[in-house]
């Protein structure tokens, strides 16, 4: 590890040296060498990530965004929809929360169907809703909900949604190139993810993987200067792949790099492959520990797990996290509305050695 201390978040996380060696030199932005020799590859790359068969792989265009994951949301939601259209939400957290937000904030008509944090989205509440509001032109969920490390159902409700004849948008910040999926076998229309997640880059700019046609379609449509999703394509479309505003250019030179070290590693196979293992290996040493988990296990994600609080008057939260930072490892607070909990991510540049000595520095940093 060359850092002080090994981020165990769902992002940002930790990132390999390599990474971070590519931000060391400044780039330009205006000439081929940058927008075809790495902007214009990693669109492609994306979308090869996205949809597995060629044949249909051309039905899809990846767009970056600079920015948060949420600015790339709402940069989707903000274009995507007409101002005729109805956002249907399925929220179990606080980031199908947040995409309830955006949507009142942009004055788009939206429907919310809320579920119990700690619940998977009940499939026939949600055929119910699409059955009840014919009004509805687009679906949108979050695939791992980070508030809890549950992994929502995206297939089964792009499937309804496709029922229904709708548009299906998954926020899927948290789970592409970490978890397997099929843009076109899941039937998505839209997906949203960011750099400093499960592909192991660093913050500075999010992307949006569509259906060119919905693309298309959406001009005009956009409540945003900055955030229209369309003009932003049709920019990198035109001119081989130019930006319309500055380029964060070491974050994206960051992120060719990590695309290369994702293949190197074996996909998105071997990346889940690793995260489960992290997360298995880190549940039942947290058991051991004394430690419950909020889910049952049948709702875990690879991604982030969140546990219970100990019930010890003396156990704060900041203490513990400070006594663990202080060994090289940092968590994350918990999120939950209605449970007192912690969450630790296993994501990143992390192994089942990094596991094994986090486990035994919560062994010792545990003071009650």
């Amino acid at each position: 590890m060359n850092n002080d201390y090994l981020l165990l978040t769902p992002g940002p996380l930790s990132t390999s040296h390599t990474v971070k060696e590519a931000m060391l030199k400044d780039w330009c932005t205006w000439d081929d060498e940058y927008n075809q020799g790495v902007v214009q590859v990693i669109r492609k790359q994306l979308c090869e990530i996205a949809v597995a068969d060629p044949q249909y792989r051309s039905d899809y265009s990846a767009t970056l965004m600079q920015g948060s994951g949420t600015a790339s949301v709402e940069a989707a939601i903000g274009t995507f929809i007409p101002k005729s259209g109805t956002l249907l939400v399925i929220n179990n957290g606080a980031y199908g929360a947040r995409i309830i937000e955006i949507a009142n904030y942009l004055n788009i008509n939206v429907i919310a169907l809320n579920f119990v944090e700690t619940e998977l989205p009940q499939l026939e509440q949600i055929s119910q809703a699409l059955e009840q509001h014919p009004e509805i032109t687009h679906v949108a969920m979050v695939h791992c909900e980070t508030t809890t490390g549950m992994l929502n159902p995206a297939k089964r409700v792009a499937e309804l949604a496709k029922h229904h004849n709708k548009v299906m948008i998954l926020d899927a910040m948290s789970s592409f190139g970490g978890i397997e999926m099929d843009m076109h076998e899941w039937q998505i229309d839209i997906l949203i993810s960011s750099a400093n997640k499960c592909i192991q880059g660093v913050p500075g700019f999010g992307f949006v993987i569509a259906k060119t046609a919905l693309l298309v379609a959406s001009e005009g449509q956009a409540r945003s200067l900055s955030l229209d999703l369309h003009a932003q394509w049709k920019t990198t479309e035109n001119h081989h792949g130019k930006w319309r505003f500055t380029s964060p250019t070491h974050v994206v030179r960051a992120f060719a790099k990590a695309l290369e070290e994702l293949a190197q590693e074996g996909g998105v196979s071997a990346r889940f492959k690793r995260y489960s293992e992290n997360q298995k290996q880190l549940v039942s040493g947290m058991r051991a520990l004394g430690f419950e988990a909020l889910l049952p296990e049948a709702m875990h994600s690879p991604i982030i797990t969140s546990f219970y609080s100990p019930s010890d008057e003396s156990y704060e939260f900041k203490r513990f996290y400070e006594a663990l930072k202080q060994k090289g490892y940092v968590i994350y607070p918990g999120k939950v509305s209605n449970a007192d909990c912690f969450r630790i991510g296993n994501i990143g540049e992390v192994y089942a050695a990094d596991i094994s000595g986090l486990l035994e520095a919560i062994a010792q940093a545990k003071y009650w």
